[in-house]
């Protein structure tokens, strides 16, 4: 049964992860004016915008070593305020030089954050003995949506103020949660003789770091060129372009909400295996899509099945390290950001050569591979011995 700590450990966790999403929302929401701003044009922008996945592969690395050694709650403690530095220093940066500073900071942060919050996530979930990490996620859909929605009702404001404003909340809230994290002795949960450090075998999470960078190609497909795919293959007006992309957020959200209902009763590797089978559908659907309603559906459809395997492989990878040194999980979510520039750079490319349709067949083809990669969720701890 889990105790009072156990509580309080997972409150804390679920405010981690809303800071985290409002961060990344409150920056991502702000790139057109960032780009107005500074008078940056769209290579320029693109280059920008790689510091930040680029650099937060080598803050999730740096942070699997870290953790390994003294876990990942000293590590969220000072992250997460650097995310928020970083996100208000690029909303009042007077010049590219400084921009580049702040995305910088923020990359390297938010790269130990996304990792910080994963192992406190599967910490958790294993002091309570049962499937809670698609909670963890569904609260930083919510709280990106939040940041997004502010974006939009604070849009006559200055772009510093804009930034710095959920920031604040940002801040206080990690600073609440911080202390009531879970510790380097109750992230241990197994003392064991498993890997640590730079010794933790590849082998048993090769298909967790696939599908995860799989899924982010598609989510990079999705995120990057649903507006681009409405207005020029499918003719669509200002007010129906956004509504696929809306579509793959609102099916993401409600997903996780009852994500970890399914885990428990299928387990992990069914419903990997599903939600692959449905972003297949879903991807085929775009690329067929005769018109505007059905390409929606079709998007939303993706947002079903992508939505279930970044907390299914965080969780998995976590059942592989028994010891809890957290370095399964920081190589785990390395492929987050691999993946997306994977995507980004791959969709492009092919829209640029052939058309937007084909573009898409390639995350169409790689949602197909997750399927056969589900088996590797399979809650096999003893692969870890």
């Amino acid at each position: 049964m889990p105790t009072p700590r156990d509580f309080q450990a997972r409150i804390a966790t679920y405010v981690a992860y809303a800071v985290q999403g409002l961060s990344f929302a409150t920056l991502l929401t702000q790139v057109a004016n960032l780009q107005n701003r500074h008078g940056l044009d769209e290579g320029t922008l693109t280059l920008l915008l790689l510091v930040v996945p680029v650099f937060a592969g080598v803050g999730s690395v740096a942070a699997g070593s870290y953790a390994a050694r003294r876990g990942s709650k000293p590590l969220l403690r000072a992250a997460q305020p650097t995310v928020a530095a970083g996100v208000v220093l690029a909303g009042l940066a007077p010049n590219v030089p400084v921009l580049v500073v702040a995305l910088l900071v923020f990359g390297l942060a938010v790269g130990a954050v996304d990792a910080g919050i994963n192992m406190q996530g599967v910490a958790v979930e294993r002091r309570y003995g049962r499937a809670v990490l698609n909670g963890f996620h569904c609260v930083w859909s919510v709280f990106s949506l939040f940041g997004a929605l502010w974006a939009s009702a604070a849009s006559g404001l200055d772009l510093g103020v804009v930034m710095s404003v959920p920031m604040v909340l940002a801040v206080a809230a990690s600073l609440y949660a911080g202390p009531r994290l879970c510790t380097v002795e109750e992230e241990k949960v197994e003392h064991t003789e498993a890997a640590s450090g730079a010794r933790f075998p590849w082998r048993p999470i090769i298909p967790l770091c696939l599908a995860m960078g799989f899924l982010y190609v598609g989510d990079a497909a999705v995120s990057n060129f649903s507006t681009v795919f409405m207005k020029d293959v499918l003719s669509a007006s200002p007010g129906v372009v956004p509504l696929a992309y809306a579509a793959y957020q609102a099916t993401t959200l409600a997903v996780r909400l009852g994500g970890d209902l399914a885990v428990r009763r299928y387990g992990s590797a069914a419903i990997v295996r599903i939600g692959g089978a449905i972003a297949t559908l879903g991807f085929v659907g775009i690329v067929v899509a005769p018109s505007q309603p059905l390409a929606i559906v079709a998007f939303g459809l993706t947002g079903v099945g992508l939505s279930v395997v970044a907390p299914q492989s965080f969780s998995a990878a976590g059942r592989l390290d028994p010891a809890g040194t957290g370095v399964a999980i920081a190589r785990v979510n390395l492929f987050n950001y691999v993946g997306f520039i994977v995507g980004a750079a791959l969709v492009g490319a092919l829209a640029d050569s052939f058309d937007m349709r084909i573009a898409f067949a390639a995350p169409l083809v790689l949602a197909g591979v997750i399927i056969v990669l589900a088996r590797g969720f399979e809650p096999a701890v003893k692969a870890a011995a």
